[in-house]
């Protein structure tokens, strides 16, 4: 075994957290390099050298993340145990398929929108690199982690440095919209306190392996404090994943921020879908007892909500990066829609549609800053301009994107769709979930069909704006993102079954247990793995298991 391979099977787990933590300490140890520096002779060396540090860093984290991928598609779980504590005293991070698969997605979104921040908006600011660093430490650890105590932790430390990178370059707006953005976010994690604080107090771990295992053990008006905790953290994870109502911060929030920071911040509601899915889908899943299925009569009505608020929001939107922040919060609705199914299939319908929403979103940001850059003073705000430096790669960049956030053949977002439309096909609400999946994306692309229209078409005579097209450095970072799309088109029969196969592994909590718990996940009653699939007509309702 060669000292790589060693490397990532011993010290796999921590290995995401530590590298970009360790990097933003360099960066820091650097000094700053942004606008505001002193020593302006050395500032540009710096910022040279803070950009190919973090780009290294990110590069190294996408090979990381590979490995990883690879070692989980196996169906083995990784689990470290900082400081030899076991589970549930010590603090446990595990990698499974789907946990690989979000910090893959997270690497996937960094490295382009990196690379395009790299082409100038990281010298508005101070300490840019740093942050960015630190807000990937914050979304592996997430991913990664095995508590909810750790995940609270986490949760802080991506958002703390959220709440820079949000104001990076100031602006009125931009500080008006982050303090607002800030205040919401501290109250949301007073909540997370309070969620976790009645959970320990009635099971007496907070470890997701023995959360599992102690959960249907409670029961009577413990089980009700139990079941009061969940549902306040589902509220914490609908805020950070834009669930409506609890979805009207994300608009203007990521409007106002810098394209890159908009971009990156499209992986942050996944945190939120993520928590959802390992908590309220496994923890409180059919085998919880009293409280099994605590939010299956909620998550989907507002998972339908949110998708509906989201593309009328984006129909109503007036400039590109509004219009594409309410795409965001419609995208999160369809990938909740298909967890609030809880069927395996729908699962997997969600995991993939995730991935690809999550790309198209993160370019879209991109290239809506390329277009109001060659549109003077008009800038994103749909409205009639003069001709752009580029209009025919920009919109053809605009068109690929609109196709694969639409879901039209063949690219992934129909895919997705598919997959999530036939797993609904024996569900009880399958009605309401075709009418509701398929309306949103032809009116996501009627949406983004009209602000193409207005941009590209209903141009005002005159000659071209002073202002030069894109470097290619900005056009390849935001084509990489957009691009991404069309790969996952190639392999998606690869990429499908590793989501099924994810989705079983989500159900299988006695093997996470043993995984993590070693010989204490065989308090489960049942050595055979629970089912999500449905049965409309089982006496136990929705989601039973059988």
């Amino acid at each position: 075994m060669t000292t790589a391979a060693a490397l990532l099977a011993t010290h796999g787990p921590v290995l995401p957290v530590l590298l970009p933590s360790v990097t933003a300490v360099l960066l820091l140890l650097m000094g700053d390099s942004g606008s505001q520096a002193q020593g302006a002779d050395r500032r540009p060396e710096r910022l040279r050298w803070a950009r190919r540090l973090s780009i290294v860093s990110v590069l190294l984290g996408m090979a990381l993340s590979v490995a990883l991928l690879a070692s989980a598609a196996s169906g083995d779980l990784m689990v470290y145990r900082l400081g030899e504590w076991p589970a549930p005293f010590g603090i446990a991070l595990v990698v499974d398929r789907l946990g690989a698969l979000m910090l893959l997605l997270t690497s996937l979104v960094a490295l382009p929108v990196l690379i395009y921040a790299s082409g100038g908006w990281d010298a508005h600011g101070r300490y840019f690199h740093a942050m960015f660093q630190f807000q990937l430490m914050g979304l592996n650890g997430a991913f990664v982690t095995g508590d909810l105590f750790n995940l609270f932790v986490f949760f802080e430390v991506l958002l703390i440095a959220s709440y820079v990178l949000m104001v990076h370059g100031l602006g009125p707006q931009r500080v008006r919209v982050g303090l607002h953005y800030v205040v919401l976010n501290l109250s949301a994690s007073a909540l997370f306190l309070i969620g976790i604080a009645l959970l320990y107090a009635k099971t007496g771990t907070l470890n997701l392996a023995d959360l599992a295992v102690r959960i249907p053990q409670v029961s009577g008006p413990d089980a009700a404090l139990v079941q009061a905790g969940a549902l306040i953290l589902l509220v914490v994870f609908g805020f950070k994943a834009a669930l409506a109502p609890l979805s009207l911060w994300l608009p203007a929030t990521y409007a106002a921020a810098s394209a890159p920071v908009a971009a990156l911040f499209a992986i942050m509601t996944k945190v939120g879908v993520y928590a959802i899915i390992r908590l309220h889908g496994v923890a409180f899943g059919p085998q919880a007892g009293d409280s099994a299925g605590l939010v299956l009569p909620v998550l989907l009505p507002l998972a339908v909500l949110t998708s509906v608020a989201g593309v009328l929001g984006a129909l109503a939107a007036r400039t590109l990066e509004r219009l594409v922040a309410w795409i965001t919060v419609a995208s999160v609705g369809t990938v909740l829609i298909a967890v609030g199914l809880f069927q395996s299939s729908a699962w997997s319908a969600a995991l993939y549609y995730m991935v690809n929403s999550t790309l198209v979103v993160a370019g879209l940001f991109l290239l809506s800053e390329l277009v109001a850059a060659q549109r003077g003073d008009a800038a994103d705000r749909l409205v009639p301009a003069g001709p752009m430096a580029q209009p025919t790669l920009l919109g053809l960049m605009l068109l690929l994107a609109a196709a694969s956030a639409a879901g039209l053949p063949p690219l992934p977002g129909f895919i997705g769709k598919i997959m999530l439309l036939e797993s609904a096909a024996d569900h009880g609400a399958r009605t309401l979930v075709w009418t509701v999946v398929l309306s949103v994306g032809f009116l996501t692309l009627l949406g983004l069909a009209r602000a193409g229209s207005i941009l590209f078409w209903h141009v005002l005579d005159g000659p071209a704006t002073a202002a030069a097209g894109a470097s290619p450095q900005l056009l390849i970072a935001t084509l990489g993102l957009l691009a991404s799309t069309v790969a996952m088109t190639i392999f998606a029969a690869p990429i499908q079954r590793y989501t099924e196969a994810a989705a079983r592994q989500l159900q299988d909590t006695e093997a996470y247990a043993r995984a993590v718990l070693g010989p204490e996940g065989s308090r489960f009653q049942s050595t055979r793995p629970y089912r999500f699939d449905r049965q409309p007509d089982s006496p136990a309702g929705p989601g039973a298991s059988r």
